[in-house]
């Protein structure tokens, strides 16, 4: 069904059910989404799926401790609660913090060869625009939403505001907005046969000042821009809607992947938090020693008393207890599962304790140390190679509009962006690298090098003076230097 085809349709309700029918991706479990990225929802915390003990105590001797009396077969039974251990892990949310970082650590690349002026001011005016939304933490945000939500959009709008910044006179200025699961929006992207999407849209809802709950209802095609309000005899166009899409392209990126990040590796973190914490219960029984005695034990040493002497009858005995197996098969447990968790979702474990031994390494090391979380980015391209290049052809489209005299060149113009893996480097290794592909000449200027060393205040200053020294040391007199005073 063509887009004139639902907005034909007799009422708002009938137009909105087509708009969700076509959207051809399940919806994101957000609950489980949540569950899995805060560890105080995670099972091991669930009172229900792991409750605390009840210890079975003697009314007489422990009667402030007793919480109730219960009847089992007609017996009446004291009883209190034990609290059992609960350790919760973030590795979820570390694992996701570790793919932005590798994917987002460092800016992506847009290469252009611009063939004119026209095309210089357009990818001048390009990188500005990025830089005014803070394209850097703005990928980090949608990135972090993909891999923990499946899904996010970005919707591009102007506003109102007379300047000169993308290079030229303009009485708009560029805005973007993050549509997320994780913010409460429910998206709708509607494809065609083709597989294009076609429309955009998503339900949200927000209080008005009486705290009470008003659902709404967006779409964006590349023509118009609708609002409706649920109200008493259902959706309803807001006032001021629809409005014209100035720019012939849909407004909105959206981005998806079909899987949450964690989710091959969530029932090991399950299985990890409950073997912590079961250990836990386990060392809180058994780390304090314990004493067995047999006999009679007539007399007792005190607390701190050196020397001391302890009476018994005579074949009495006593003995620590203790635990003769040490948890060799908990800690390889631990330490397969945290190795599969690491291995799976492809994160490097580059935690202090993994890292201190390695001392100074090369930078062919470090990249075959980083070589499993950068092919990870490699993968993650299926997702970003698609929707920055879609992010570039709509903030292109706005140029053109602000600067008709840049629009046929905006049409035309070629930019792709590329991701570039986050990788730290060994400036010698990078140097000497440089050095080989120059003959061992210089790569950059001795004013560039004491700029970029960062130790002088005063770059130019520095220069005159080097300068100086160097024109000092190779002058030289021929015979002895006249003194002041001699004839």
């Amino acid at each position: 069904m063509t887009i004139e085809e639902i907005f034909s349709k007799a009422t708002a309700n009938d137009v909105i059910s087509e708009l969700k029918s076509c959207r051809f991706i399940p919806q994101p479990d957000v609950e489980s989404a949540k569950k899995a990225l805060n560890p105080k929802l995670h099972d091991v915390n669930d009172p229900i799926l792991r409750p605390d003990k009840r210890v079975k105590v003697d009314a007489d001797n422990d009667a402030d401790s007793a919480q109730k009396v219960i009847t089992t077969d007609g017996e009446a039974v004291n009883f209190r609660t034990e609290k059992v251990a609960r350790v919760s892990l973030a590795i979820q949310k570390l694992i996701i913090k570790r793919a932005v970082s590798f994917c987002f650590g460092d800016a992506p690349e847009y290469s252009a060869t611009p063939s004119n002026d026209n095309e210089i001011a357009i990818v001048n005016a390009l990188h500005r625009i990025l830089g005014d939304v803070k394209s850097n933490s703005l990928n980090r945000k949608i990135a972090r939403a993909i891999f923990g939500f499946k899904e996010c959009a970005e919707y591009w709008y102007t506003v109102d505001k007379t300047h000169s910044k993308y290079g030229f006179n303009s009485k708009h200025k560029l805005r973007c907005a993050i549509f997320s699961p994780e913010f409460g929006d429910t998206l709708y992207p509607y494809f065609d046969e083709t597989g294009d999407m076609v429309a955009f849209s998503r339900s949200f809802s927000r209080k008005d000042v009486g705290e009470n709950s008003i659902d709404y209802f967006e779409t964006f095609t590349d023509k118009g821009h609708w609002l409706w309000v649920n109200g008493a005899n259902g959706y309803e166009t807001a006032p001021g809607y629809p409005k014209k899409i100035a720019i012939g392209k849909i407004p909105v990126v959206y981005g998806h992947q079909p899987y949450f990040e964690t989710e091959d590796v969530d029932k090991l973190i399950d299985r990890l938090e409950h073997l912590l914490s079961n250990f836990g219960d386990t060392n809180d029984y058994h780390a304090s020693p314990k004493i067995f005695v047999t006999g009679q034990i007539n007399g007792w040493s005190k607390k701190g008393e050196s020397g001391s002497v302890i009476e018994g009858e005579d074949g009495a005995t006593m003995q620590y207890v203790s635990w003769q197996s040490a948890p060799e098969a908990v800690k390889l447990e631990i330490e397969t599962l945290l190795k599969m968790i690491y291995t799976i979702s492809q994160t490097p474990d580059i935690s202090f304790d993994a890292v201190k031994g390695l001392g100074a390494i090369s930078g062919v090391a470090l990249k075959l140390l980083f070589m499993d979380a950068h092919l990870k980015v490699q993968d993650k391209r299926e997702i970003f190679d698609e929707y920055l290049q879609r992010r570039v052809n709509v903030i292109l489209a706005y140029i053109g509009k602000m600067n008709t005299a840049l629009e046929k060149d905006c049409e035309t113009i070629v930019i792709e962006p590329e991701l570039v893996p986050y990788m730290l480097t060994n400036e010698l290794d990078e140097l000497n690298y440089w050095l080989t592909a120059n003959g061992n000449k210089p790569v950059i200027s001795q004013e560039e090098s004491v700029e970029r060393a960062g130790i002088s205040k005063d770059v130019q200053g520095t220069m005159a003076k080097i300068k100086e020294q160097h024109a000092s040391e190779n002058s030289f007199i021929i015979g002895e230097p006249q003194i002041d005073g001699d004839a």
